[in-house]
Parts: C-alpha cells; sequence; structure tokens
C-alpha cells in the first residue's frame, strides 16, 4: 500500500513542515530524529507522536500539565504515515506513546499489536459532509435525512462540488473514502474486496465531484475559506464546526444517515516506553477524561466527550448515525487506496520548476536528481510510491530561463515508459547560470493555460536562492492578478532549500494559495518535501 519507512519514507513522517497558512486541524513542525533533535528521554514529559490535527488540543493539554506535572511533546504527523513508522519498530525508544485519529489502520499490520498497549479513547469526531446552506436549500436536503447515495446523485447530476484528504496520507480522507464506499456499495458489515469491486462504478462517479484536494485537514479548511469554489467539504466534523466558529463559513454540518466512521482518538502507550513514562501517561488519560477535561475539550474543539455525563458542545447533534466498522483486512485497504489513487480520483496535473542554476552545483543537484528519481518509484510501487496513473509531470528546469520543457504521461497501460522518461530528465540536469524564479513561475502558468483541465493542478517550485533574474516580485504578483479566475486556482507549493529567502517563497505561497515546504533540515529531507507535495496534488 503505502512505502515501508526507508529513510525516505521516514523523512516523510517526520518532516519539518512550516505552513504559510494556519487553519482548522493546523499543521505544525515535526522534528527528524535524524536531525540532531533531543529525542532522549526526561522525566516528567510525554515524546508524543501525534496526528496533526491535535494542535487544536494545545489549550487542554496546557491545563492538563498545570493538573498532573505531565508535560506533553509532541510531533506532528500523518496517521498512516505514523502507523507505519510505529510498526516498523523504528518508534522505539524515541516516542513513549502514539495518539492518532484512530488505531484502526495500525491493527490491519500485523507488527504492531506488540509495540502498543493501554489504548484509551479520549474522545471522538464522526466524518462529515459541511454543505454550503445555500447548497443545501437548492438541492432541497433535510439534513438529518441526507444518505451517501444522495449525495452521490448530486454529484452525478452536477449539482454538488466537494473538497476531501488525500486517502493515502490524512485519515480524515482515508475514513471518507470507507464511508463512501460502504455506503454506495451496500456493504452490511467490514467492506470486502468484492464490495469495493462492485461500488467501483459509483465511486467513480462520486469523486467526479472532488475539485479541491489537500494532506491534511487543516489546509484543506484553510484552501476552501480562500477559494470558495467548491460547495462542500468532507472531514471531521470538529474540523467542520470550527470552521464555522473561527471563519464563519455558516456550512450545515450533515452525517449522512447510512453510516460514517468515526475517530475515537486513542491515547496508545508504547512498549517500549520506560516505566515513568507509562505512569506518566496513565496519569495523562486519567485527567483528560476527566469531566473538567472533557468539557474543555469539547468546547474549545467540537469533539465529542466520551464520558457520559459530560454534555457535547453547543452545535454537536445527538441523534445516533450508523457507525461503519474499519476494513477487516491489510488487503482490502490496500485495495481501495490503490483504486481510489490510480483509478477513481480525477488525475494529477503537475509542473515542477526546478532550480538549477549555478549554485546548484555538486552535492545539492545530486539531491535534487536523486529526489526525482525517487518519485518515481518502480513499475511495480505500491500505492503513494510513485507518480500516479494518468498523471500528467512537467519538468521545468531553470536557470537565468526556463532550459527547457519535458512532460510525460504516465498511461496505466505502460507505466514504464513515462517513469523512465522522468528518471532520464532528471539525470540529464546541469547547473549553470542565474536564479530567474518569477519568470519561470510565469512560464509554468502559461504552459498550464486558463484552467478547465478535469485534473488537479499545481506547481512545485524547488529553489536554493534568491530571485537574481528577470521578472521581479512585484511584476509576478500583476501577472498573478491578471490571471483568469480558473488560473488563480493553481497553488504553488515552493520548497525552501539551501540558501533560498524564506520571506519570498512565504510571499509565493500565500498569493497563489499554496504551502510552504522546508528541506533544511537533514540529508534526506529534499526527498521527504516531494514527497510531502504529494498529498497536495
Amino acid at each position: 500500500m503505502r512505502r515501508k519507512l526507508t529513510g525516505t519514507a521516514m523523512a516523510v513522517a517526520l518532516l519539518a513542515v512550516t505552513a504559510c497558512t494556519g487553519g482548522a486541524g493546523g499543521d505544525d513542525a515535526a522534528k527528524d530524529p535524524g536531525s540532531g533533535a533531543d529525542t532522549s528521554y526526561h522525566k516528567g514529559t510525554l515524546r508524543v507522536l501525534a496526528s496533526s490535527e491535535l494542535s487544536d488540543m494545545q489549550g487542554v493539554l496546557d491545563q492538563a500539565e498545570q493538573k498532573t506535572g505531565v508535560k506533553v511533546q509532541p510531533t506532528w504527523t500523518g496517521t498512516l504515515d505514523a502507523a507505519e513508522l510505529i510498526a516498523s519498530g523504528k518508534a522505539d525508544g524515541k516516542y513513549d506513546a502514539v495518539w492518532l485519529s484512530s488505531n484502526d489502520y495500525l491493527r490491519l499490520d500485523p507488527g504492531a499489536g506488540e509495540r502498543i498497549t493501554n489504548e484509551t479513547p479520549i474522545m471522538s469526531s464522526p466524518v462529515a459532509l459541511g454543505v454550503k446552506a445555500a447548497t443545501v436549500q437548492r438541492l432541497g436536503w433535510q439534513p438529518d435525512q441526507v444518505t451517501w447515495s444522495q449525495v452521490h446523485q448530486a454529484v452525478v447530476a452536477g449539482k454538488l462540488t466537494y473538497g476531501m484528504t488525500d486517502p493515502v496520507r490524512s485519515n480524515s480522507g482515508f475514513s471518507a473514502l470507507i464511508s463512501v464506499a460502504s455506503g454506495l456499495s451496500g456493504a452490511q458489515s467490514a467492506l470486502t474486496d468484492a464490495d469495493v469491486n462492485r461500488a467501483k462504478g459509483k465511486l467513480k462517479e462520486f469523486f467526479t465531484g472532488q475539485k479541491l484536494t489537500s494532506g491534511s485537514s487543516g489546509w484543506l479548511a484553510t484552501a476552501y475559506t480562500r477559494r470558495g469554489s467548491v460547495d462542500a467539504l468532507v472531514n471531521y466534523e470538529s474540523v467542520l464546526l470550527s470552521m464555522n466558529r473561527d471563519s464563519d463559513t455558516g456550512l450545515t454540518v450533515i452525517r449522512p444517515k447510512d453510516g460514517v466512521v468515526t475517530a475515537d482518538y486513542p491515547f496508545t502507550l508504547l512498549t517500549s516506553a520506560p516505566q515513568d513514562a507509562r505512569e506518566s501517561g496513565q496519569a495523562l488519560t486519567s485527567y483528560l477524561r476527566s469531566p473538567e477535561a472533557q468539557q474543555a475539550l469539547t468546547e474549545q474543539t467540537f469533539r465529542r466527550p466520551v464520558v457520559p455525563s459530560v454534555r457535547p458542545a453547543a452545535g454537536l447533534a445527538t441523534d445516533k448515525r450508523r457507525e461503519l466498522p474499519f476494513p477487516g483486512s491489510r488487503s482490502v485497504a490496500d485495495g481501495l487506496l490503490n483504486s481510489y489513487e490510480n483509478q477513481l480520483r480525477r488525475p494529477s496535473r503537475t509542473v515542477y520548476v526546478l532550480d538549477t542554476s549555478g549554485s546548484m552545483q555538486g552535492e545539492r543537484l545530486a539531491r535534487l536528481k536523486d529526489a526525482l528519481a525517487g518519485l518515481t518509484g518502480t513499475d511495480e510501487s505500491a500505492t503513494g510510491e510513485r507518480f500516479r496513473d494518468r498523471e500528467e509531470v512537467t519538468l521545468m528546469p531553470f536557470g537565468s530561463e526556463v532550459k527547457q520543457v519535458r512532460t510525460h504521461t504516465v498511461d496505466p497501460g505502460n507505466r514504464g515508459a513515462a517513469l523512465d522518461g522522468i528518471r532520464a530528465d532528471a539525470k540529464g540536469l546541469s547547473a549553470s547560470g542565474n536564479t530567474a524564479i518569477y519568470s519561470s513561475l510565469r512560464e509554468a502558468y502559461s504552459h498550464l493555460g486558463g484552467g478547465g483541465s478535469d485534473a488537479f493542478t499545481s506547481i512545485v517550485l524547488m529553489t536554493d536562492g534568491e530571485n537574481t533574474a528577470g521578472s521581479k516580485a512585484a511584476e509576478f504578483d500583476s501577472f498573478y492578478a491578471g490571471l483568469p479566475e480558473d488560473g488563480r486556482a493553481t497553488p504553488v507549493f515552493p520548497i525552501l532549500f539551501g540558501d533560498s529567502d524564506r520571506a519570498e517563497l512565504e510571499h509565493i505561497a500565500q498569493i497563489t494559495g499554496g504551502r510552504l515546504f522546508d528541506a533544511t533540515s537533514g540529508a534526506e529531507s529534499l526527498d521527504g518535501a516531494f514527497e510531502e507535495i504529494r498529498g497536495y496534488q
């Protein structure tokens, strides 16, 4: 399914990411233990590998520290990446506990069971659909009666578009995928391969309505607020309600009547944790399940308390909904994700604007070549390890100007041709010239055209320096502002590398609606940045 945690994937799981924008379920930086961060155990401090969306629990955790003396030192990461890090044993000795939105995926790995203990659910939040009020009225929906089949019918009729996170990298997306597949297949229990196969036609139709993708729940919320171009979001109920509170989005939150998957956020100790850490973990979870903490977390984050005596926050509906089970086997999960990645979702169309100026000579250029080659995987690579089927990949290396434009499309019937071509182009990169960042970005937008493509389009900018040639920042800003609306919907994802200017790249990400990725810490971080961006393409 996903890459086992080799050096490159380790960088993905623990990549130090800097977001240019905030939002519900924000994405904080994660420190890679291999980059020199202090990962040794200190009494009273729990080293916790945590889902990035839990950054909104900081207020409750500060309160917990005052009450218990236990400090949580989080490393924010994606749920599925964290699960594989634990199952591989690479979390042993570096972390004391894991706090994910769900342990269901973790349990599918036979090597994970012996590495975790004391799973304590802290709160819950179901997958839900947040729909613009005007769209609900236009569709004539009764929110408490909507089913996934009705959502599917609205998409097929061209009356509903939505955003959803990437299931390969985000648990909210994976939970949504399971919910939709269960609803459209009519599965009466845990999904089977037969259920998935039976529903593929409807699922492909359903995902024609997905017009916005993301690697995290937080960025998805931010992108929705910025663009306003889709009718709905599939996300956690807590994220949708937080958006209504923080951004006044006015979404009607719908939990489809035929069932959803719910995150239960179990705080889980690792069997490798020192005894002191286990005692601290037990003290922390006891407090987090206290009425005081449960009331605070539901009011601050809109997650549902697990203690029956605590009243859910205002806005959380109390009517029951069918709880859908997680797939019972790894093969079903693998098959579902592979189908989504390579068949069901809209294809990707990406321009890689690559700095090959003179300053890239030597090790930096070698790292760039390796990072690009890593994205090609092999013809038999598992889900998430290579460019997707049907994906259009354009390499646009530049120095004082764009040096060449080479486009490859991954044909499902002959993947090797495109992947070999990308490898050959990467191998042939050479360093020369100055650094024309803005002129090259303008050429990338021109290459993509004015929009209208039935693909997720994006631009990845990798540079190791400041702009020294061609257009200036103000000229690019004017150019971007003059693009048609469809053209402005293409975000730029800059990668901070070498001696590049953080402020310059943050500005590019901000005006285009992208996100800045940091590849300055650790020898493998450029590989990690390229792979992390995959969730946003």
